[in-house]
This record gives C-alpha cells, structure tokens and sequence, in this order.
C-alpha cells in the first residue's frame, strides 16, 4: 500500500490542523485496553472510545472542524445538516458553541435520543421518511432556501479531516505506552467519512499498519463498491447498526478508501449484539450497535490478528436505554 496521493480530498496536514482547532474543545477520549479482549483474540488491542467523545460520538470532531471555518456570512446564515442523528447532535452543538443557527433533517424513526439531544443543543429538526424522501434533496433544498451552508455527514473533506483527529490522538496513545506502532486499525462504515480521515492519519503516521473498515452484514455497500472499483447503490439496510444505514459512500470517501484502505468486511447484528454485551459486561461501558462495528470484527473472530497490534475505533454510544436493555435481554441477540 503506497502512501496517501497529494491528490486526494485531504491530507494529514488538514488532520493536523484539525487537530489544533479542536483541542480546546474536544474531549481527548480514552483510550482503553481490556486483557479479556486481548485473551480472546490473542491481540494486543486499544480501544479508541469515542462513545465518551462530546455528543456521545466522534461525530463532533468533524462538525465542529468543519463549522469552525465558516466565514461571517456563513456564520450569520448558520449551518444545515443530515443525518441519522450523531452528525445531527454534532452539527447542532457545534453551531452552539459557535454561535450559529443550525437546522438539522433526521428519519422520523431516528432514535428518540438522538432527536431529542439534538433539539435540546438548540437546533430546528426537521423530520422526514427515509424510505420514502431523499435526505439529501432536502437538505440542499433547505440550503438553498434559507442562504445556509449544507455540512454532509461524511463526504465534506473538512469534516473527514476532522474525524481523522480520532486515529491521529489513538496512534499517538499507543506510542506513549511504549507498546509500538499499530499493525493494523479497524474502523466502522457507514458513508466513509471517519475510516477516510483515520486511514490518511494511519498512513502518515504508521504506514505498515493494515486499515479495515466494518460494515453491518446487510448493508455492505462500500464492501461491494471496492471490489467493483465505482459507488454502488443499495436498498434501505435493515440493521440495527442505525448510523451505518447509507445507502451509498460518498465521491471523496470512496476516492481516500480506494487508496488507503486495506479491505472492508462485514458483521451481523447479533455479532453488533455480543459485542455490546462485552463492553457493558467487561469494560462497563455503553456502546451503540454502530459503535460496536470495529470491536465485533475482532472480537467475533472475522478479522483474525493474533500477535498483532490492534487499535480498534469505538464510534458512539447513543441508544434509547429501553432498546439497549432490549438488546443486551433478548436471547436471539437481535
């Protein structure tokens, strides 16, 4: 694998300079080590946990990277966004914190959580029906409508370099522990742009480490879309991995993961199930089925990478309490 081209949508430079605008603001989220984890796979793996990360997600560093360098018009107009709901509380409190409107389109079944976070950081939601509108068309519609500037949850390269900040502070830990560099980083998908911005950050600053992306089982786009060499469409994924329901990458993630991403496989929900048995049994820790996409890769047995140093990307923890208790109860494991 030859390091990141000049040529792409972003470069550890833009992580590094994401980085500085976010230290006084985001939380530096652990990152965490757990001997059962490393017992059952025979790896030594660091859990990055951004299910502890402002807004319950890394979603942040991307918003708020990405908001932070509006100009004043921009600013005055404010900011839409969206989203299944992470990028929709990131995009919201961003704007809070910066001073700035922010109107947010989430699916009508989103989370309650999520909806009622995002409200809660002072944004408009707007609600629609993700299996009969376009998101997209109506984030743009509204963009246009109001002067405000569209910030997509993925395929905007300052928020993948914002994202990329994650994989930047992990590969960093890592090496203040005196452990070595990373073998390999496994990271969820959903619209690439969190692998995108953590395999340019990996590459730059570990190049032998080997990059996977995690996709739910039923909505391996982006896994089919590398094969292929071209952005694959697909249907409505039924997961419970709701903030990896795309249903398709976006033109600059696929272009950074096309070149810097080593393979993409997928998981199932009752895998996404187990897993979250394991953080809230071993590590007590509350982590969403999305979040879970990485650690379930390993931890069920799909990426085998015994003797290997693994870091692993914890993306979020927002889930309803009733559904996480209904999850973590339910025999079938999904």
């Amino acid at each position: 694998m030859t390091l990141p081209s000049m040529t792409l949508p972003i470069t550890f430079d833009d992580i590094a300079a994401a980085a500085r605008r976010l230290a006084p603001v985001a939380h530096r989220t652990p990152t965490l080590r757990s001997r059962t984890a490393d017992s059952r796979t025979g790896a030594s793996v660091f859990f990055k946990c951004e299910n502890l990360q402002r807004i319950g997600a890394f979603k942040f560093r991307g918003a708020y990277n990405a908001l932070s360098q509006f100009n004043e018009t921009q600013r005055r107009a404010g900011a839409v966004a969206f989203s299944s709901g992470n990028h929709a509380q990131a995009v919201a409190l961003s704007a809070r914190l910066l001073g700035m409107p922010a109107t947010i389109v989430m699916p009508s079944d989103a989370p309650a959580i999520k909806i009622a976070a995002t409200r809660g950081y002072g944004a408009e939601v707007v609600l629609y029906d993700r299996r009969l509108e376009d998101r997209e068309a109506i984030g743009a519609r509204l963009a246009r409508e109001r002067g405000m500037t569209l910030i997509p949850p993925y395929d905007h390269a300052h928020v993948m370099a914002g994202q990329g900040t994650a994989a930047l502070e992990l590969i960093e830990d890592v090496a203040a522990m005196g452990e070595g560099p990373l073998d390999a980083l496994l990271v969820c998908v959903g619209g690439g742009g969190l692998i995108s911005g953590c395999a340019v950050a990996a590459r730059h600053m570990t190049p032998a480490c080997r990059v996977i992306g995690v996709e739910p089982q039923a909505g391996n786009d982006v896994q089919q879309s590398m094969a292929l060499g071209r952005i694959v469409d697909i249907p409505l994924p039924e997961t419970i991995a709701d903030g990896a329901q795309t249903l398709h990458c976006g033109e600059l993630t696929f272009a950074v993961m096309r070149e810097c991403v080593d393979e993409v496989v997928t998981v199932t929900d009752p895998q996404l199930v187990a897993t979250m048995k394991f953080f809230a049994e071993r590590m007590k820790l509350v982590v969403e089925p999305t979040g879970c996409l990485a650690a379930a890769a390993l931890l069920e047995g799909v990426c085998r990478l015994e003797g290997r140093r693994v870091g692993v990307i914890v993306s979020g923890g927002n889930i309803d309490l009733a559904r996480y208790a209904a999850l973590l109860t339910s025999p079938s494991g999904a």
